[in-house]
């Protein structure tokens, strides 16, 4: 049976099915929750943490709305699949890779040569000379593009997919990089020669751990350029604040940042954390490293081959 780390406080005066959206949506965009990988039944899971089995359901029912879940034999719910490659098992490493293509290349009728002048060629076609963030929420492109350019030197634009639906050149020269509950869609406007590259969100389980060790009611203030950010950041908390502690929420710019002595404890994305004069502030960084690397290792693979 599937287990999944959900932490829920019922006294918090954020809802409990809110709290359960959020938590289940940010495990899978981290990566906690992998494609395909099963949820607990509704009875087990409304058992288990305690609450009505109609509030799971609920929360169920707009995942799979959403297309964050999809129910598979039956009811069962599973993480949807992002239309991914799936790789055989056999295959583990780059040489794997590249014996699989020269044995099916062969098995066709292509010599050495043809493959070597094919994939070379690929490799040139339209080298990127930029990175393409492709997301829903314009704020949370934002910080995404932030984080990037702070990561590394190249130029970084962002679009909806819708943006990129309506005008497919914006695809042209670019590496695309979405949040992996959004590669599927991405995919699917995207050159088939250049695949998107799923970005996974960093853990949040040290800030959690900040707050339960607070020994002290307390005020938790967490400050964003994105609504969306805010919204996660009070589903994913709610467990740990509870009653004892309060929680304030700073929307930038429309809000004025917390002053030094107004929380205890100030959680931040980047781009907010250059607004902030506070020692207190405490960096959430959304794309986890290991997204980082791989945009990073993709750029700089196309500019070799070229």
């Amino acid at each position: 049976m599937s287990t999944i780390d959900i932490r829920i406080d019922t006294d918090s005066d954020v809802p409990i099915r809110q709290q359960l959206l959020e938590q289940i949506m940010f495990r899978i965009a981290t990566g906690a929750l992998t494609t395909d990988q099963a949820l607990p039944s509704v009875r087990e899971l409304a058992r288990r943490l305690k609450i009505h089995h109609n509030t799971v359901s609920g929360a169920y029912q707009d995942l799979v709305k959403t297309e964050w879940l999809v129910r598979h034999r039956g009811s069962r719910l599973v993480v949807k699949s992002r239309e991914r490659l799936i790789v055989p098992q056999s295959v583990r490493s780059l040489d794997d890779i590249i014996n699989v293509t020269i044995q099916v290349a062969q098995a066709m009728g292509y010599t050495l040569q043809e493959l070597r002048e094919r994939v070379r060629d690929r490799l040139k076609t339209a080298s990127p000379d930029h990175i393409l963030v492709i997301d829903r929420d314009k704020e949370l492109r934002e910080i995404l593009c932030d984080e990037i350019r702070s990561a590394m030197s190249h130029t970084v634009h962002a679009c909806s997919p819708e943006e990129l639906a309506s005008n497919p050149g914006l695809a042209f020269g670019a590496i695309a990089v979405a949040p992996i509950y959004g590669v599927g869609r991405a995919d699917s406007l995207f050159p088939k020669d250049r695949p998107v590259i799923a970005m996974t969100f960093n853990q949040a389980d040290d800030h959690i751990q900040r707050v339960r060790d607070l020994r002290q009611p307390s005020t938790i203030a967490v400050v964003s350029a994105s609504a969306r950010f805010l919204e996660v950041a009070r589903g994913v908390l709610a467990s740990a604040i509870g009653t004892r502690h309060q929680l304030q929420e700073i929307f930038l710019p429309r809000d004025k940042p917390p002053s030094p002595r107004s929380a205890d404890i100030i959680f931040c994305d980047s781009i907010a954390k250059r607004s902030l004069r506070n020692s207190k502030a405490i960096h959430y960084q959304i794309a986890s490293s290991k997204s980082l690397e791989e945009i990073a290792g993709a750029m700089k693979a196309y500019q070799i081959f070229v």
